[in-house]
């Protein structure tokens, strides 16, 4: 997963990576309504697949589909996330500082051409299925890659999918040839809230303390490539690739042709939006009919990126999102849970095991034919 920059309030993704005060002089300085409309709107985008995602989460991990099984990060996959990160962030810098860039993103418009169907795809299905007919011909379909014979046979990929699956593949197609035709902003939202939602849903925490040792080291991260270099935005200015949120600020002038854009990366929505995601779950396993530390998180992330852009407008520069995102997404719903006391429980809840019963609540008996097998 590709860590995306952070906001940047002045320059749109084909701009030169001069900082936002150098790149105001060369084109007219957004209007104040055109400015609140693209960061209202960049929060309100930023929103949808974190709360869709962490809903879809829930299923998702009860999910027996193999197509739909999470990925599970545990603390030692977020101790090295970090380091990964910042290799990969380094070397598309130097990829743009060698080769042209004009090549390097046509493959990475390419590559990201067929993952943003598929992930479109998969994000729309649950929604499209609602308008289908009921006599409409739906068959199944199994996608199987085996490798060796016998009983040394291993499954590579084994993906289930029918027609509806088909259906809303061919038109998240239509959207992919608008996008790898026209790199319009609209398309690369599309494929952008894609693959946070999808982030959100399939990847997932295994308890709490991963999830704090994960945003602390991209807290670091995050600080360390803004302020210390200027290679994250670089990179996101010279990145042609759905992997930031943008949203024009001169859109009342221009229409649907403006290009001063604000942009938002995809890693501070679903790195954030993974945590959360985790909170509800574990909200949903303490089986007290509330969302309490969900809700307080979500609304710890809105405190978080206002902050953000809040402070990106005072001082007209790039802010690495996650240095006022992480501290609210931990805290808030930390305070919670020393007001609540339970810490205990929040730290002691791990998502590869069965979620515990609440205080007082009866255990399941075990059946005949779980004895059975005993």
């Amino acid at each position: 997963m590709e860590e995306a920059a952070a906001l940047n309030g002045s320059a749109g993704p084909g701009a030169s990576p001069s900082p936002p005060a150098a790149t105001a002089s060369a084109r007219p300085p957004a209007t104040p309504e055109g400015m609140a409309l693209a960061y209202g709107s960049l929060v309100l985008m930023a929103l949808l697949p974190i709360f869709f995602g962490a809903l879809r989460s829930v299923s998702c991990a009860k999910s027996k589909n193999s197509s739909e099984m999470p990925e599970t990060i545990t603390s030692r996959d977020a101790a090295r996330f970090p380091i990964v990160a910042s290799c990969t962030l380094l070397g598309l810098y130097l990829f743009f500082k060698i080769f042209s860039q004009e090549y390097i993103n046509l493959l990475l418009s390419m590559y990201f051409f067929v993952l943003g169907i598929l992930a479109l795809s998969h994000t729309i299905s649950p929604m499209m299925n609602r308008f289908f007919p009921a006599n409409f011909p739906n068959k199944q379909y199994q996608l199987l890659f085996t490798q060796g014979s016998g009983e040394s046979k291993e499954e590579i990929v084994n993906y289930e999918f029918d027609t509806k699956d088909l259906v809303c593949l061919a038109l998240s197609s239509v959207v992919g040839v608008w996008y790898l035709l026209r790199k319009h902003w609209i398309a690369n939202n599309l494929f952008g809230l894609a693959f946070s939602l999808n982030g959100v849903e399939l990847l997932h925490l295994n308890n709490v303390s991963t999830g704090c040792i994960l945003l602390g080291g991209l807290f670091i991260y995050d600080v360390f490539w803004v302020f210390g270099t200027n290679v994250m935005v670089t990179v996101a200015k010279s990145f042609e690739a759905p992997i930031k949120l943008v949203f024009p600020q001169d859109l009342l002038e221009k229409g649907l042709e403006a290009d001063n854009f604000a942009m938002l990366g995809l890693g501070d929505i679903v790195i954030p939006g993974i945590f959360i995601a985790l909170l509800l779950r574990f909200d949903i396993s303490l089986k007290k009919n509330t969302h309490t530390y969900f809700y307080t998180s979500f609304v710890a992330y809105i405190f978080g990126l206002g902050l953000t852009i809040f402070i990106m407008h005072i001082f007209k520069h790039a802010q690495p999102a996650l240095l006022y995102l992480v501290p609210a997404c931990i805290g808030f719903p930390l305070l919670v849970a020393l007001a609540k006391g339970e810490v205990t429980e929040m730290f002691s809840y791990e998502e590869s095991s069965t979620p515990k019963e609440a205080p007082g609540a009866s255990k399941e008996e075990p059946t005949a034919a779980d004895k059975k097998e005993k």
